[in-house]
């Protein structure tokens, strides 16, 4: 049975993967600084800081292979701390990276990011491009073999407080209110992150080794039409306010226009609906709300009482 290390695999993406490498028949050690909520019977939890390089050595010498997600992720956190942000993001990677090449791993996977191709996102952007210089350098230097993927906006089930649209749905089911800086017409390639942790899990197959994968939904809608899907769900009743103002360090269109190394886009057959995804997202974010106690607007979304 082949081993898998899933860096970060207690996290929003990261517990998808874990669980789509456990149905394929891998088995799988899920390294962590928090226990996580979804570990199946077969999957091992590993405890452990990315930064600990002991810890992390001993997890990476029992696998075949290393999915890379931990980071610093948000824009806003890694602008207020620059230092914190290099470290957990380049120098936990190149931790990995020698422990990768020391125990003769089979390939990185490498968890990245299409703010790589923007003019914007400030330092983390230039933390997942440095880690993607080093990957290059260590296939050159020590022939370790990689995948580097880079994602969109990702929704859905397990979606942590830095989500935006968990958190617009948490603020209508809350108040009965979105409120957004700006006009809405900024653009993203929303996928659902079921499809992206599919896609994850395909970017194994040998054809795709040494590539640069990008992982984004099927097509482009502003903030505004993701906005208008989500108060149609609950029947026109939302009070929707744009306000002056910028989210400091995003790109304002689905940035293909840098010049980072040109990546494939991997795709699903079928994308996961983007209004039915919605519509799961509403009704898993009002459970967890009336599960922590918080009061909640009354909805009709789609003809149910929520």
């Amino acid at each position: 049975m082949k081993k898998v290390l899933v860096i970060g695999g207690s996290g929003f993406l990261g517990s998808h993967i874990c669980d789509k490498l456990t149905k394929k028949g891998y088995k799988v050690f899920v390294f962590d600084v928090i226990n996580s909520e979804y570990l199946c019977d077969s999957q091992e939890m590993i405890l452990g800081d990315i930064l600990d390089k002991k810890i992390l050595d001993d997890a990476i010498s029992k696998v075949d292979y290393v999915y890379h997600l931990a980071a610093v992720a948000d824009i806003a956190e890694a602008m207020n701390n620059p230092l914190k942000a290099a470290n957990y993001n380049i120098i936990s990677t190149l931790n990995i990276l020698e422990s990768c090449v020391k125990h003769k791993v089979k390939r990185l996977i490498f968890s990245s990011s299409i703010y790589v191709y923007s003019e914007h996102g400030s330092i983390y952007k230039t933390t997942k491009q440095a880690c993607e210089l080093f990957i290059q350098d260590y296939k050159i230097l020590h022939g370790l073999n990689y995948t580097v993927l880079r994602y969109g906006s990702l929704y859905g089930p397990r979606a942590n407080k830095f989500n935006f649209v968990k958190n617009i749905i948490q603020e209508a089911l809350q108040t009965g209110k979105i409120t957004r800086k700006g006009d809405g017409s900024e653009l993203r390639e929303y996928i659902n992150v079921i499809d992206a942790a599919d896609l994850s899990v395909k970017a194994l197959d040998s054809e795709f080794e040494n590539e640069f994968l990008m992982i984004t939904g099927n097509q482009s809608r502003s903030i505004k039409e993701l906005i208008n899907i989500i108060n149609e769900i609950f029947g026109n009743e939302l009070k929707i306010n744009y306000v002056k103002g910028s989210y400091k360090g995003h790109y304002k269109l689905t940035p293909y226009v840098f010049k980072p190394n040109i990546a494939k886009k991997l795709v699903p057959k079928n994308y996961y609906d983007l209004g039915q995804g919605i519509l799961d997202c509403i009704h898993n974010e009002h459970d967890l709300l009336i599960e922590d106690g918080v009061n909640i607007k009354n909805f009709d979304v789609n003809n149910e009482k929520i």
